[in-house]
C-alpha cells in the first residue's frame, strides 16, 4: 500500500450505497445488537453474553465459527491507518464516549494485521479458488486510489462499527465494480473495513452518542492511499482472529505476490 501517485477521482455517496445503508436511530431508545450479529460476531467477542446465537438453522457458524471461507478482499496498512492524525482523532472520541466501555478493544489489538474490506465473498467454501483465473483477472487492472472514510453502522450487523471504503472512479466507472465483473460477480456497492465491535446492546445515551459520532465523521477522510495488491483471504470466522490462509494477487502484470 502507498499514498496515491497522481490526483484521481473518487466515487461519492451518490454512487455507493452507504447513506441507504446506515443504522436508523430512534429518538430516545436504544440500539440492540441484530440477530446476524448475536450469531456471528457476538459469540467471539462477548461468548457469555446471554444473548448470543450459538446456532441458527441455514447457517454453518457455531459459536462463531464456520468452515473456511476464501474471499477477495482488500487490505488495510495497521501502521498507516493508526499513524493518520485523523484516525487518532476518532478513536480517542471514540474512547471518551459514553459506549466506550461497550467496546471490545482487546479484539480490535488482536486482529490489527488482518483489516480488510472484503470486495468479493464466498469465492471458495472449505477449499480455495483456483488461483490461475484469479491472478489472470486481476493482472491487468493495475493499481488504484481508495479513501477511508468514518465512522459507519449499517442496518445489517447492528453492533459492528465500520469505516467506508470510496474507491477511484476511472473513465466514469467503479474500479471495485470493474473487478466484480471480471470475476464475474454481483457488483456492489458497499466496501466495509470492520473495526470496532460491540459486547452488548446500547442504552438510550449511549446509542445517542454513537449516532452523533457517525454524523460528525461521516465525511472525515482518515487515510487514502493505492491499493497494488488484493488478497485471497481463508477465514474460519467473521473477524479472522485465527490465523488465515492468505495469498497476494497483485494488479499488475509481472509483479511478484506478496511483493
Amino acid at each position: 500500500m502507498t499514498p496515491p501517485i497522481a490526483p484521481v477521482e473518487l466515487c461519492d455517496d451518490d454512487a455507493l450505497g452507504y447513506r441507504r445503508s446506515r443504522t436508523a436511530f430512534a429518538p430516545g431508545a436504544g440500539l440492540a445488537l441484530d440477530e446476524a450479529y448475536r450469531h456471528a460476531h457476538l459469540p467471539l467477542v462477548a461468548p457469555g453474553h446471554p444473548d448470543v446465537i450459538a446456532t441458527r438453522s441455514g447457517s454453518a457458524h457455531v459459536d462463531g465459527r464456520h468452515p473456511p471461507v476464501f474471499s477477495l478482499v482488500l487490505m488495510v496498512d495497521a501502521a498507516a491507518l493508526r499513524g493518520s492524525p485523523a484516525y487518532q482523532a476518532l478513536e480517542r472520541a471514540l474512547r471518551d464516549s459514553p459506549l466506550a466501555g461497550k467496546i471490545a478493544w482487546d479484539v480490535l489489538d488482536r486482529r490489527w494485521d488482518r483489516v480488510h474490506a472484503t470486495l468479493c465473498g464466498h469465492l471458495g467454501i472449505g477449499a480455495p479458488p483456483a488461483l490461475a483465473p484469479l491472478r489472470a483477472a486481476l493482472r491487468d487492472t493495475g493499481p488504484f486510489a481508495v479513501e477511508l472514510r468514518g465512522l459507519f453502522s449499517g442496518d445489517v450487523n447492528r453492533g459492528r462499527l465500520y469505516l467506508r471504503v470510496y474507491p477511484e472512479r476511472r473513465g466514469g466507472a467503479n474500479v471495485v465494480q470493474a473487478i466484480q465483473r471480471r470475476l464475474g460477480r454481483r457488483e456492489t456497492d458497499l466496501y466495509l473495513v470492520g473495526l470496532f465491535n460491540l459486547v452488548d446492546h446500547l442504552d438510550a445515551a449511549e446509542a445517542a452518542a454513537l449516532d452523533a459520532l457517525l454524523a460528525a465523521w461521516w465525511d472525515r477522510p482518515l487515510l487514502r492511499f493505492t491499493v497494488e495488491r488484493l488478497r485471497l483471504l481463508g477465514a474460519t470466522d467473521d473477524l479472522v482472529l485465527e490465523p488465515p490462509t492468505a495469498v497476494d494477487l497483485p494488479l499488475t502484470a509481472g509483479a511478484t505476490p506478496g511483493a
